[in-house]
């Protein structure tokens, strides 16, 4: 697999950084997302943690984009609080994310090797889950 690397989008690092920064509070909320709708638009959400399990902020920010109208997400990154930095997305993320939008490019990496890649180059041997779905007809 030949990885493809990406402009990062500054702006949208930014924009998580700051939500991570502002919005982050105790233990429920510790990570932000953002993303960059087709259009340009940049939607943020924080991640809701339960000891049952909780929406991670990529999960949020994707129904806060289709709340907003955003349906076709660009980009996407998620930054933790506490200056963490960026922080890659879960497993369950990733494959949620490729699902919903398969030509998604995510903000990774830290220092001088943050870098955009495509959502499916994070997921070696992936699972496209309409794939694998039955014809109704």
């Amino acid at each position: 697999m030949t990885t493809q690397h990406h402009p990062v989008d500054q702006e949208l690092v930014e924009a998580a950084a700051h939500v991570a920064r502002t919005r982050c509070r105790g233990d429920n909320h510790t990570m932000a997302a953002a993303a960059r709708a087709r259009d340009g638009r940049i939607v943020t959400a924080v991640n809701a943690y339960h000891f049952t399990g909780g929406p991670c902020a990529e999960l949020v920010v994707i129904g806060a984009a289709a709340a907003q109208g955003a349906y076709e997400l660009d980009t996407i990154v998620a930054v933790g609080d506490r200056d963490r930095g960026i922080v890659p997305p879960c497993g369950r993320c990733r494959q949620v994310l490729l699902d919903y939008f398969p030509a998604l490019k995510v903000i990774v990496g830290g220092g001088d090797r943050v870098r955009a890649v495509p959502v499916a180059d994070l997921l070696p041997e992936t699972y496209v889950w309409a794939d694998h779905q039955l014809d109704a007809g």
